[in-house]
C-alpha cells in the first residue's frame, strides 16, 4: 500500500490523558502484514517491558547469578514467557474494550474496595514524562528505547568483558534445576518480572493508538501487532536479564562473598575481580544501573497516573496528580530518612517490605484481569477460550502460590512475640479471604457478567 494511504494521525485525547496516533487507511479489509504497520504500533510493549528492567530485577539477577550460577536461566526463561502472556491479555483487554484495567475495575468491584487495597502501586513517580508527553507520545516512547538501549550495550559490554561460559549458560537455559539451597533465588527471579501495576498500565499503554473498536478485523490487527511488538520488547529484556545474571555467576558463584552481594556494592566487587580496562567495568556497570533507575521511575508515573485515574475517575490536570503520587512516595522516604537509621541496612529493609507489599498486590491486579478477559458479553468476540483461560488460571495459582511462600518466608524471619505473631495471623486470614472473595468474584464475572458497560 502506498504512502498516499498509509499516513500518521496525531491528537490529544484530554479524555484519555494520552497522545493519540491514529492510523489513516483506505476501507480495505484485507490487511495483511505490514512492518510500515508494525513501527506504528511499536511503543507501549517496550514502556511496559522497563518494569523487567528495573534496578529490582538486576538485584534478583546478580543475586540469581552469585548463589545459584546458571542453573536458574530456565526460570528466567519461563518466568519472562509468563509475563508476556499477562501482558498479551492486558493488552487484549485494553484493545478490546477501549478502557484499562483499573476503569473496569472501578465499574465491577464495589465501591472502592479494590482501589483502598492497590492504592500504594501509585507510589512511583516522577514529572520528567509530563513535557515529554504533551510533546509528543512517540518522543516519551523514544526516550524509553534510548534508556533500554543504553542498558542493553552496558550489560552486553560487561558480558563481553567477564566472558561467561558458553556451555554451562545454553544448559542453563535448557536443563531446569531447582534445590534447597537455590529457591529463595528462584522465587526472586520469579517475583521481579511481573508486577501488579505493570498489568494495569499496559493495558492504558496500547489506547495510545486510535483503533476503531466496532471493527472487528481492525481490533484483531491491532492485538495482533502488539503481540508481535511485546514478544520483540521482552525478548529484548530477557537478553539485558540473562547478561546479567551470567555475568555474576562466572565472578562470584561458589566464592565466600556471593551471599553479601547486592545492588550497593556490585559495582566494587566487579571491579576488584576484573579490574579497570579500557573502561573500567564500574562505570559500564554504573551507566547500565543508572539508566535501569531512570526509566523505572518514569514508568512509575503512567502507572500512577492510569490506576488513580481509572479507580477514582478523577478529572484532574496531570501535573496535579503527579504532585499527589510523588508526594505519597516522598513522605514516607522523608519519614524514614528523619525518623529513622538511614543506613545501607535500614534501606535494605525498608525495600523487602516494599517488595512484600508489590507480592500483596499482584493479586489485585492478575485476578480482575483474568476475570475481565473470560467476561463474554465485555470482550465479546475476542473473549478468551476455555483451554486458554484454565491455563491462564493455573498460572495465576502457581504465581499466587510463590508469593505466599515468599510471605510465609518474609514473616517467619521477621515475627517475634506474641503480640506480632498475633497481628500477622490476623492480616494473613484477611489476605487470603480477600483473595478466596477475589476468585470467587472473578468466576462469577467470567460466568454470568456483572460489568455495567458504558452507554
Amino acid at each position: 500500500m502506498s504512502s498516499d494511504h498509509h499516513h500518521q494521525l496525531l491528537e490529544y485525547d484530554p479524555t484519555q490523558n494520552v497522545l493519540i496516533v491514529g492510523v489513516d487507511d483506505d476501507d480495505n479489509e484485507d490487511y495483511p502484514f505490514s512492518w510500515q504497520k508494525l513501527w506504528r504500533f511499536i511503543g507501549p510493549g517496550f514502556l511496559m517491558s522497563i518494569a523487567f528492567l528495573d534496578p529490582g530485577n538486576l538485584e534478583g539477577d546478580l543475586q540469581a547469578g552469585a548463589n545459584a550460577g546458571y542453573s536458574l536461566l530456565w526460570l528466567l526463561l519461563w518466568a519472562t514467557a509468563i509475563g508476556l502472556l499477562v501482558h498479551f491479555l492486558s493488552a487484549r483487554l485494553g484493545v478490546a474494550t477501549g478502557r484499562h484495567l483499573a476503569e473496569l475495575c472501578r465499574e465491577e468491584y464495589p465501591g472502592k474496595l479494590l482501589w483502598d487495597s492497590s492504592s500504594l502501586l501509585c507510589n512511583k513517580d516522577c514529572f520528567i514524562f509530563l513535557l515529554l508527553e504533551n510533546y509528543n507520545v512517540r518522543k516519551l516512547e523514544a526516550l524509553f528505547a534510548f534508556l533500554i538501549a543504553v542498558m542493553a550495550v552496558s550489560f552486553a559490554w560487561m558480558f563481553g568483558e567477564t566472558k561467561p561460559n558458553a556451555k554451562e549458560l545454553l544448559v542453563g537455559i535448557v536443563v531446569p534445576k531447582l534445590n534447597s539451597k537455590t529457591i529463595q533465588a528462584a522465587v526472586g527471579v520469579v517475583g521481579c518480572l511481573v508486577t501488579p501495576h505493570n498489568v494495569f498500565l499496559h493495558s492504558a499503554l496500547v489506547q495510545s493508538r486510535e483503533v476503531d473498536p466496532n471493527k472487528t478485523d481492525r481490533v484483531c490487527e491491532a492485538i495482533r501487532y502488539y503481540s508481535i511488538e511485546s514478544t520483540i520488547a521482552l525478548t529484548i529484556s530477557f537478553v539485558i536479564n540473562l547478561f546479567v545474571t551470567t555475568v555474576f555467576a562466572k565472578a562470584f558463584f561458589g566464592t565466600a562473598i556471593a551471599d553479601t552481594i547486592g545492588l550497593k556494592n556490585a559495582g566494587q566487587f566487579l571491579e576488584e575481580r576484573f579490574g579497570s580496562g579500557l573502561v573500567p567495568i564500574l562505570y559500564i556497570w554504573a551507566v547500565g544501573l543508572l539508566a535501569a533507575g531512570q526509566s523505572s521511575t518514569i514508568t512509575g508515573t503512567y502507572a500512577g497516573q492510569f490506576i488513580m485515574g481509572g479507580f477514582l475517575n478523577l478529572r484532574l490536570k496531570k501535573w496535579t496528580r503527579a504532585l499527589i503520587t510523588r508526594s505519597c512516595a516522598i513522605l514516607p522516604t522523608l519519614i524514614v530518612a528523619l525518623v529513622f537509621d538511614s543506613s545501607e541496612d535500614t534501606l535494605d529493609v525498608l525495600n523487602e517490605w516494599i517488595n512484600v507489599l508489590q507480592s500483596i498486590q499482584f493479586s489485585f491486579a492478575l485476578i480482575p484481569l483474568l476475570s475481565l478477559v473470560a467476561k463474554e458479553d465485555l470482550m465479546g468476540v475476542f473473549t478468551v477460550g476455555p483451554v486458554l483461560k484454565t491455563f491462564t488460571w493455573l498460572v495465576a495459582a502457581l504465581l499466587i502460590t510463590k508469593n505466599g511462600y515468599l510471605l510465609q518466608q518474609f514473616f517467619a524471619k521477621e515475627a517475634s512475640g506474641a503480640v506480632y505473631t498475633s497481628i500477622i495471623t490476623v492480616f494473613t486470614v484477611a489476605y487470603v479471604a480477600f483473595v478466596v472473595y477475589l476468585v470467587w468474584r472473578g468466576f462469577t464475572v467470567s460466568t454470568f457478567g456483572f460489568v455495567k458497560l458504558r452507554s
